[in-house]
């Protein structure tokens, strides 16, 4: 096993540039502890639970719209950031909420890839415009420091994670690291988490793994990163804990996720009615011969006729692979 001088030192490199830049991007500690100190009844403001329901409504619909990982985590940044030095009333909350997803699309995804602002408003079923959108939006940009390449935990999960494939023996086991994606989601879904820095709680997401996989070698050389990025060895542990209970939690059968319901339809009466009319009047479909494929006929030209999309309050948890997250979520836009 390799040490950290085997790494290419642009790697390293860029890990020490992170690390002096992951405090530009946490959010204020002072309204964090407004946050979660604050009561989840009779209260004006918004409170942990409040906070961290919005975020699993905001995994939903990255999930919904296929968005990246680090679309939702940049959309969970703002929101974090901008709740701690904004007061917010609940009812502002679901407006902000999309739109700091809609912003972290913006910077993140393919112009092609953006949904629009009224299909988001439609899919999210939030009572909002999008001139509430729109303002919204002038509003977080005038408060927080909008920039793509933001330091986030998932910035330091694929440093971390192409350090390890690159010091491995062959054979030694590595995280994959859709896997870890998927367990950092899970923990930003708790605003505890937003209190870690971002270097330290992508490093304790690894270390769990590895203590679960009693990699010795590997887990030598997270001491090591430890050492060249200043973590103690209380901080590690405290986060590392965290984090193996909230996997745990989220493994658990008690866990209270979301179901995966499919989407509901709503339509007026009128349109109700003319539909079940135009149901007796439809012509009966000829009969489809038996046989082989007519070679004539593309199968290119068979329209998928299926409607399963998924819900946008999906549960967090059932993206990614591995034991925690045992399934896979499938994109609904093509």
């Amino acid at each position: 096993m390799r040490d950290l001088q085997s790494i290419d030192s642009l790697l390293l490199q860029e890990l020490r540039s992170c690390c002096a830049l992951e405090y530009n991007f946490l959010p204020r500690e002072t309204g964090l502890k407004m946050i979660e100190s604050a009561p989840t009844e009779n209260y004006n403001g918004v409170s942990a639970k409040c906070r961290d329901a919005k975020v699993e409504e905001l995994w939903g619909l990255t999930n919904f719209f296929g968005y990246s990982t680090q679309t939702f985590v940049q959309a969970v940044s703002l929101l974090d950031r901008f709740l701690t030095v904004m007061k917010v009333q609940p009812k502002h909350l679901p407006c902000i909420g999309v739109c700091c997803l809609h912003i972290a699309a913006k910077m993140v995804e393919e112009e092609c890839n953006i949904s629009p602002t009224h299909e988001l408003i439609r899919i999210s079923q939030s009572k909002f415009t999008v001139s509430d959108l729109c303002r919204m939006e002038k509003i977080i940009s005038e408060k927080l420091s909008l920039e793509p390449k933001a330091v986030t935990a998932l910035t330091f999960i694929h440093l971390y994670h192409s350090a390890f494939t690159s010091l491995s023996i062959e054979r030694e086991e590595i995280p994959s690291i859709g896997r870890l994606e998927a367990q950092l989601k899970a923990c930003l879904c708790r605003l505890v988490f937003s209190k870690a820095k971002p270097s330290v709680l992508a490093l304790s997401l690894i270390a769990q793994e590895f203590e679960a996989l009693r990699s010795i070698n590997m887990l030598k050389i997270i001491q090591q990163f430890q050492r060249h990025l200043k973590i103690s060895d209380s901080e590690l542990l405290h986060w590392r804990d965290l984090v193996a209970k909230c996997m745990t939690e989220y493994c658990s059968s008690e866990c209270n996720k979301p179901d995966n319901k499919k989407l509901v339809w709503i339509v007026s009466r009128r349109t109700a009615q003319n539909l079940q009319a135009n149901h007796f009047s439809v012509p009966g479909l000829p009969t489809i011969p038996e046989g082989s494929w007519d070679e004539s006929e593309s199968e290119d030209s068979c329209e998928d006729m299926s409607c399963e999309e998924d819900s946008p309050c999906g549960s967090p948890g059932s993206d990614g692979e591995g034991a925690f997250f045992p399934c896979v979520l499938h994109k609904a836009r093509k």
